[in-house]
């Protein structure tokens, strides 16, 4: 079945806390994991909360990728959004993920566009 697009959710726990409070890591990191996966990236903005936490967005051609970081609580919510099927959100969300040293990473994907949200699949990785 073809879909508009693909959206990833990912919660990253156990994460290295000095990368989730430094703002212009996360970002070279959201720019690098929307080059890896062969993304086209359009604008750039992200925002250091004080006392902590990041919040950002890189817009791609294809959508999106968002991070909200916790490092509080070494958890970062991660949005990785593509349209079309060109760009596989996956390979974005892994490297996320890994760049910030995440221990555990509970993803899963949900096709857009296809009316009744439906869960494709999910995924619970240690790493």
């Amino acid at each position: 079945m073809e879909t508009i697009g693909r959206h990833v959710i990912s919660e990253l726990w156990n994460c290295n806390v000095d990368k989730l409070n430094d703002m212009e890591m996360i970002e070279k990191i959201f720019v690098d994991a929307a080059l890896v996966a062969g993304a086209e990236v359009r604008e750039v903005a992200f925002h250091k909360f004080a006392p902590q936490g990041v919040s950002g967005v890189v817009i791609i051609s294809e959508s999106h990728l968002t991070i909200h970081s916790f490092p509080e609580h070494g958890y970062a919510s991660i949005d990785v959004y593509t349209c079309g099927d060109r760009i596989d959100p996956n390979v974005a969300a892994d490297y996320i993920a890994k760049a910030l040293d995440a221990e555990i990473s509970e993803k899963m994907e949900l096709p857009r566009g296809l009316g009744p949200v439906q869960i494709k699949k999910k995924q619970m990785t240690s790493i």
